[in-house]
């Protein structure tokens, strides 16, 4: 019975690419994928194959466990609720969001000198996926993906300061290990797409009463039984008889005296 009121989809998805990062992370610790390689290099050639790795490599413990939460529970509500789309908004926006990784310039904001970087992780899709759920339920103005919209921006709000470089807002000693360009990058994408979704999948139902033209009573055919069985509801009422406009001007006559 549960599982009717849900997707299966919605929870085999997340477990899949849980088991796909976790997997990943065990053959980094046993040597595979060292130094850079499987990492985004942005415009280095090399460094394309991280649009399709990046998002399985994490650089420690922490680095993935601070993912698999967000990711677990954004794909859910993903197939949960754009079930039709959601395999080409998540395919879509993993290869988009880590392509414009690669191509934004690296470049230290407070210097000005280029800092190449191997960026790692899966924040981005974390950043594509939130900015998807909450302005696609923006877009289509739909109550219940209203709601889901609602929940991502109160639980994951904060994800906005995280599309600029830490160094606004602290003074660090080195430069940040936060890629921020990988944030701003899955959040231009997720909301890209869900402009560009936001008329397929789930649409905003619109109930008889929105349509005013649409109801005929001739088409109503309770109503026009009712009539058929009690035509004495419908006669008409006895008329009002017609002042006499001679017998009104003796009244106010004989008020003015």
């Amino acid at each position: 019975m549960f599982m009717r009121t849900f997707h299966l989809k919605a929870f085999l998805v997340p477990m899949a690419m849980l088991a796909l990062m976790w997997t990943f992370f065990l053959l980094q610790n046993l040597g595979f994928f060292g130094g850079c390689y499987g990492a985004i290099i942005p415009l280095v050639p090399e460094g394309l194959r991280g649009v399709f790795f990046a998002p399985l490599l994490h650089g420690n413990l922490n680095h993935i466990l601070g993912n698999s939460m967000p990711i677990a529970i954004l794909l859910f509500l993903l197939f949960e609720f754009y079930p039709k789309i959601a395999f080409k908004v998540f395919a879509i926006g993993w290869f988009a969001s880590g392509l414009l990784v690669w191509m934004l310039p690296p470049i230290d904001i407070l210097t000005g000198n280029w800092n190449y970087n191997c960026i790692i992780g899966a924040s981005g899709l974390v950043y594509m996926l939130a900015f998807f759920i909450f302005f696609s339920g923006v877009f289509r103005w739909n109550m219940r993906l209203l709601t889901v919209s609602l929940l991502v921006a109160l639980y994951y709000g904060s994800l906005i300061w995280g599309i600029f470089p830490e160094e606004f807002f602290s003074d660090l000693p080195e430069p940040s290990r936060i890629s921020w360009q990988s944030h701003l990058a899955g959040s231009i994408t997720g909301i890209v797409l869900a402009l560009a979704f936001r008329k397929q999948g789930e649409k905003k139902i619109k109930y008889l009463w929105e349509y005013p033209e649409y109801y005929n009573e001739r088409d109503d055919k309770l109503w026009q039984e009712y009539i058929h069985n009690h035509p004495e509801d419908f006669e008409e009422l006895p008329q009002l008889k017609p002042h006499n406009i001679g017998e009104y001007l003796d009244e106010i006559r004989k008020n003015e005296k």
